[in-house]
Formats: C-alpha cells, structure tokens, sequence
C-alpha cells in the first residue's frame, strides 16, 4: 500500500502509471469488438490468429531500435510521441473492410505498442533510480486497472453503440487529451548517461535468457485471454452475450488486484518465489476455464490474473537495473521476447483452435504457465 500512497501523493509518480493504464485501456476496448470484427470481415479464428501475427511483427520491427530512440530522443519525448502515436492508429482495426487492411493496421499498432511499452517501463525505472522509490508493480498494476476499465465500461457500452469505431475513437481523444495535460511531468527526462560500448554482449545475456523464456511464456498466456477470452466464453461455455467480456474483466481485476500489493509481497518473498507461485497459481486457474462450465471458467480467469499478476513487473525491474547493461536496453530484451509472447500466443492459439478446437488452445495456455514454473524453479534463489 506504501506505493498506491506515493502514487496518488504526487503527480510525478502517478502520470507514468496512468500511461500503463491508457495502454491497456485501448487494447481492453479492442478486446470486446474482436468477435465484431471477425464477424464484419467474416474471417475465422485461424485467419484472426494470422492478423494479429501482423502486430507481433510491428513489434519485432521496431524493439530493437527502441533504446537509439530512447538515447536520441530522451525517455520522455519518446514516450509521449509512442503514446499519442498509440491511440491514433488504434482506430484502424475498426475502420478495416478488407483482411488485408486489418492485417496493415495491426502491423502499425505493432510498431507503437511496441515502442510505448519499452518506454513507459524505462521511465519508471529510471524515476525509480533517481529517487530511490519502488512503484514497478502497482504501474503494471495500473495497467491491468485500464483493462479492466476498457472491457468492462465498454461491454456495459455496447448495447447502446451502433458504430464500433466511434467507441475507439472517443475513448482514444480522451486518453490523448488527459496525456497531454499529464505530459509535462515526464516529457524532458532522459536516462542516465550509458556506457559507449554495446552493453548486450554475449556474457551479459545469460542471466537474461531464464527470465526471458518465463517472460515469453508468461505474456503469451496474458495475450491469449486478451484476444481469446470472449470467444471461449462465448463458443465454449454458451455464455450470454452480456458475459462474454466478462473474462477478460475479471481477469484484468485480480491482475491489478496482485500488482498493487505486488511491491510489498517482492520485498517479503522475493521474485524467485513469485515466479514459481504465480505460474502454478496460473496453471490451476487454466485448469478451472478448461471446465467449460461459465461460472468456473470466470473463477479461473480470476485465478489466471492473480498467478500472472506480478511476474512480468519483477522481470521488468530485474532487467533495468542488471549491472553494465542500460536499463533501456536490459528492458528492451525482456520486452522484446516478451512481447513476442504477448502477440504471438494468440496466434499460436489461432492455429490450433483451427486444427483441433477452442479447448485444445487453452490446453497449450495450460503448459505454458506449467513450464514456466519450472523454469523458475531453477532459477538461483538469490
């Protein structure tokens, strides 16, 4: 709770919170309108899977050239540019007609999303550094809080929006216009001045590698409920329409629930005991969804959020504050494979809800989070 005070007791520590939340905010708003979309552009889950490939690979275009803009830039200019750049194209998977068009527009978001969550996780840390704070987790928290806004208002919304895309276009005004106002307390941070040679060589990745296949692994899970919880709800366990967002609102409120007492339960158990927990936690939760039953499935997306909850913000602050590597750079790599995970998980689940069923994705969710607790498990405990 000591971090929720700082947060709300200063502008400069509450801005880049609110920055993880519009982020989430608009993929939560894009979440609801998936089934829509499919259903206008009459494409099917395989081919779904397949467009959000697009954006996985916006996200590989650009991860590694992030921590260049960064040191060229400054943290806080990028971020702002990142962040406007966000809630702009996100309109393009509304206003698609064509799969072409849908898989180019997802592309682009790929590249902003990508470039805004580099930046927004460097910019904590590097506040986190300079003022010897501790605010990762209940930012990753937020961040799991604007999800749950975005699904939730909006699925409240839906019944009484006839255009999907003025929905995504208000709220992303919005969001722009408050970013705008919060701007000033960030924009003219810069990192703290890098070493000249690259600091990613090969002896400085390997205490990377095990956290960056959790990470992987972890983020693919998360992607999945993110573009697939509406329609396992809705073709699995026959939930009423007005319950299909509910997963994913539920999901992303444990989230934030775990974050926010995330920075406390780090310090008293460490991240090792986080990572086994939380992915074993999240395998359990997999297991109830894969009852089929809807009423199971909510407790087990519950229970999916809460084991996943504060992993990614340990591997996060791990990764920028790892000696003779910049925290841009440290965050980029974890980000990168990450992320990866984020977007490709959904379109691995594409694959085999085409080939086998909705249930065998979630089976392969299930191994996931299995795996990466044991991986954890050989992590060193120090």
């Amino acid at each position: 709770m000591k971090a929720l005070r700082l947060v709300f007791s200063n502008l400069r520590y509450f801005t880049p919170v609110f920055l993880f939340a519009t982020l989430n905010i608009i993929f939560g708003t894009w979440a609801i309108y998936i089934p829509e979309i499919t259903a206008k552009l009459a494409i099917s889950e395989g081919e779904l899977g397949f467009a959000v490939f697009f954006m996985a690979l916006g996200t590989l275009s650009i991860i590694s050239f992030v921590p260049r803009i960064i040191q060229f830039l400054g943290v806080g200019k990028t971020t702002l540019v990142a962040n406007l750049g966000f809630c702009m194209v996100f309109l393009g998977p509304f206003i698609a007609e064509t799969y072409v068009v849908l898989c180019a527009s997802l592309f682009v978001i790929g590249l902003f999303s990508g470039l805004l969550d580099v930046t927004i996780n460097t910019l904590v840390t590097e506040i986190e550094k300079r003022d010897k704070v501790h605010f990762m987790s209940v930012s990753h928290g937020f961040f799991s809080l604007g999800g749950m806004l975005g699904a939730g208002i909006g699925s409240l919304l839906i019944p009484f929006i006839e255009i999907p895309w003025q929905h995504i276009a208000g709220v992303s005004l919005l969001l722009m216009l408050l970013n705008l106002i919060l701007c000033r307390n960030y924009l003219y941070l810069k990192t703290e001045e890098a070493e000249r040679e690259s600091s990613l060589k090969l002896r400085n990745l390997k205490p990377l590698i095990g956290l960056a296949l959790i990470g992987f692994l972890v983020m693919a899970a998360e992607g999945a409920i993110v573009d697939w919880s509406a329609l396992y709800l809705e073709k699995v366990t026959l939930a009423a329409a007005a319950l299909v967002g509910l997963g994913y609102t539920i999901f992303n409120g444990t989230m934030a629930l775990g974050r926010f007492f995330g920075d406390s339960i780090s310090a008293h158990f460490g991240s090792r005991f986080i990572m086994i927990a939380g992915s074993f936690v999240a395998t359990l939760g997999f297991g109830l969804i894969l009852t089929g039953v809807t009423w199971i499935a909510l407790v087990g997306f519950g229970l999916v959020g809460v084991g996943l909850s504060i992993i990614v913000p340990e591997l996060f602050r791990y990764s920028g504050n790892l000696k003779g590597i910049q925290a841009s750079e440290g965050i980029s790599f974890i980000a990168g494979t990450g992320f990866v995970g984020l977007l490709l998980g959904p379109v691995f689940l594409g694959f085999l809800a085409e080939t086998f069923s909705l249930e065998g994705s979630f089976i392969a969710l299930l191994s996931f989070t299995l795996i990466a607790g044991i991986v954890a498990l050989g992590l060193k405990r120090n």
